[in-house]
């Protein structure tokens, strides 16, 4: 593995009984680029995710991680190695408020984390954190408000906030903008950018919005009943006949 590339998987497969979710897929992600992955409904996308991110274990394959061999290393340990990782559906702390969500994330990467009584300078560099990453993604003004007050696109960011928290290297988004309003989309999307390009932050990205995918990725990957499909840069993926295909019969062509 080259000093480029930060994430790759080798032959991953997962099986469930007599079906392969993932079957066999050999995928290099490159350090400090936004990589999305996408294919149809049953593709294998969520699942080849768990993988990446310890929330599954393959059934054979390979995952590495900076050169690392991290196959079926638990998720606390993902997180401590610098892997941060959202859902489809919003993981916060509802009755917390977005200052206490955030710092709680904080935390929970500070050595002694699990301890009742916390180091005062230790909470002090959590909650300078907490403000530092509540101004980033937008929600500087809302830092009392509980989160279950929150618009579903300021729980997002609140979300996309918690992540950031512990200062990961890599971020697996899954489904960023499900659920969101047309017109809360384009903020998130430039957030998340924002985050990548200025963090020197790698993101991977898995997303049913094409104009999303298309206007934001260095590079995508396209699953299809559990296989890579194809991969390329955006202009080489709407071009791609097999990608038409898998999409929508070759009965029409993708415009993005």
């Amino acid at each position: 593995m080259t000093h480029d590339i930060l994430f790759e998987t080798v032959n991953l497969s997962k099986h469930f009984g007599a079906l392969a979710a993932v079957d066999d897929v050999s995928l290099q992600i490159r350090r400090n680029t936004l990589h999305a992955i996408i294919g149809p409904n049953g593709a294998g996308k969520t699942t080849f995710f768990n993988l990446l991110s310890g929330n599954l274990k393959p059934t054979s394959g390979k995952v590495f991680y900076d050169g690392t061999d991290i196959t079926g290393q638990p998720i606390h340990r993902m997180i401590h190695l610098g892997i941060g990782r959202s859902f489809q559906i919003t993981n916060v702390f509802p009755n917390l408020t977005v200052f206490e969500n955030i710092r709680l994330a904080s935390q929970a990467m500070e050595k002694g984390n699990y301890r009742f009584f916390v180091d005062a300078s230790n909470l002090k560099k959590c909650e300078a954190r907490a403000m530092e990453v509540a101004a980033k993604v937008g929600l500087q003004e809302k830092l009392l408000t509980p989160a279950r007050m929150l618009p579903h696109g300021d729980q997002r960011k609140l979300e996309l906030g918690m992540i950031l928290a512990p200062d990961p290297a890599v971020l697996l988004l899954d489904e960023p903008t499900a659920g969101m309003a047309a017109e809360q989309v384009p903020e998130l999307i430039s957030l998340i950018r924002d985050v990548q390009a200025d963090g020197n932050k790698t993101v991977v990205l898995v997303e049913h919005n094409m104009n999303v995918v298309m206007s934001i990725s260095d590079t995508i990957t396209v699953m299809n009943l559990g296989k890579k499909l194809a991969e390329g840069t955006p202009e080489e993926i709407t071009k791609n006949k097999e990608v038409q295909t898998a999409y929508l019969g070759g009965l029409y062509e993708l415009e993005f």
